[in-house]
């Protein structure tokens, strides 16, 4: 981490994220523990030549990050702000998480919420402060001309705030969500409306991972500024890294996991995969419900069919997100207690986050399910049929960013309807092997077509030119 203006004001190439590549924890005896993230944001990074300076500026997100922003630890290319935590709260449970990503997947109980009122307002003021003080840490950290990625909701106001601080800078902003319908996106007050997207279009680009979240954009620039001015949007679907992916799905590791799970599982059964975290869009209750109507209209798949469901917990300093795990595992048991026999446990549940599991999942799915009600792209439903042993049948969301690229090969749901889940769940199931084959070698290939690394240099470039 670096924290002395004079070594970093000549960043050519800058990334901005509420969350670093790299988190801190205090240990003990009072040190500090450092552990590296992933993602396609860092796998980018990695892609740029050492003779480009980069610097990636972030928020420190506990009290582990903030004594090392204090004790001055940390890494070479990374800055990371120590905001108030009571306005990192505001900013990011009481908008970001509780407005924006409700906003954007459509989530909201329209007759109770959303209700724009004196507390909205407040943490507003934090949702800018916030803004304000990762605009400052870039405008002091870039060279002259330097090229400025900002990633997500969390940073809408950030371009614009940026652009009055340095006209020099090339900016481009990317959206890591969908981007809501302008009936919807108008929920948001008027001039809290105006204000997100005159913040985001202070971007010489914006991206998003579908042509679907960028016309959507724009439709509601359209309507409420007048139109997207010089600014240009581009799409970039993110894709699986295939490489990292084999190679880690076949370490010990997984291998252990691999080997737990088929003896959980039992022997000649079928698997039916899911795996997420246990935020709302994700659908995991309809899921299961699809799932337990296989198993009350088709009782031929009983103890011939086992689910594996990895939901991990997310976001649980929400009550609206505990509850919602709470409910996961409270199903999970119900259909469990109703079919299960001495040698048969319909689900199998984990809700301990274990990425090595996960791998040993995806190797072993026949049957992958991924039916968000709304997903910005969903990386799971690229990720199985790269890693699957034998080959998998995808039943996939059209609600899902993904479907734009896999929905040809997939079986495509309606993720509200539990009953034509159900049936989609039957055949893939049934699907001969040569199918099956032949659909995840396509799955495969347009899961793969665009991986992080150029995903992120094609964005870079694209802003450079």
């Amino acid at each position: 981490m670096v924290t002395d203006a004079a070594q970093i004001d000549a960043a050519r190439i800058l990334v901005a994220s509420n969350r670093g590549p790299v988190s801190y924890t205090l240990t003990e005896d009072g040190g500090l523990d450092a552990r590296r993230g992933g993602g396609g944001v860092v796998s980018g990074l990695s892609a740029i030549g050492s003779d480009e300076q980069s610097l990636w500026v972030c928020a420190a997100l506990g009290e582990g990050d903030r004594e090392a922003v204090r004790r001055g630890v940390g890494e070479p290319g990374v800055r990371m702000l120590d905001i108030d935590p009571a306005v990192h709260a505001d900013a990011y449970n009481g908008i970001a998480n509780s407005v924006l990503w409700f906003l954007h997947h459509l989530l909201y109980q329209t007759p109770l919420e959303p209700a724009f009122d004196q507390e909205f307002r407040r943490q507003w003021d934090a949702y800018r402060a916030y803004n304000r003080a990762f605009a400052d840490a870039l405008a002091e950290s870039a060279a002259e001309g330097a090229a400025v990625l900002i990633q997500d909701y969390h940073l809408a106001l950030a371009p614009g705030m940026l652009r009055e601080r340095r006209p020099d800078l090339r900016i481009g902003h990317f959206s890591h969500t969908p981007w809501a319908p302008p009936d919807y996106f108008r929920l948001l007050p008027d001039d809290i409306a105006e204000e997100l997207l005159r913040g985001m279009l202070g971007a010489d680009r914006l991206g998003f991972l579908t042509q679907r979240w960028a016309d959507a954009f724009t439709a509601c620039a359209t309507q409420v500024v007048g139109g997207t001015g010089s600014t240009v949007t581009g799409v970039y679907g993110l894709g699986a890294d295939a490489g990292f992916l084999r190679e880690r799905a076949h370490r010990p590791d997984v291998g252990e996991r691999l080997a737990e799970l088929r003896e959980a599982v039992g022997p000649d059964r079928r698997t039916i995969v899911r795996v997420d975290r246990t935020e709302l869009s994700k659908n995991i209750v309809r899921g299961l419900l699809a799932y337990r109507t296989l198993l009350a209209t088709r009782p031929e798949w009983r103890e011939r069919v086992v689910h594996i469901a990895l939901a991990y917990p997310s976001r649980q300093d929400l009550a609206v997100y505990r509850e919602y795990t709470a409910e996961v595992s409270r199903l999970a048991a119900e259909i469990n207690e109703e079919y299960g026999t001495p040698g048969w446990t319909p689900v199998l549940i984990h809700v301990k986050d274990d990425f090595a599991r996960s791998l040993a999942a995806y190797r072993m799915a026949d049957v992958a399910l991924v039916n968000p009600i709304r997903d910005g792209m969903n990386l799971v439903a690229k990720e199985v049929p790269v890693v699957s042993d034998e080959g998998c049948a995808l039943v996939l969301s059209r609600e899902a960013g993904a479907y734009a690229e896999l929905g040809d090969h997939a079986i495509t749901v309606n993720p509200y309807d539990v009953t034509a889940t159900a049936d989609a769940l039957h055949r893939a199931l049934a699907m001969p092997p040569a199918e099956r084959a032949e659909r995840t070698k396509h799955l495969a290939a347009a899961a793969t077509a665009l991986p992080p690394r150029r995903w992120f240099l094609d964005q870079l470039d694209a802003l450079r030119d």
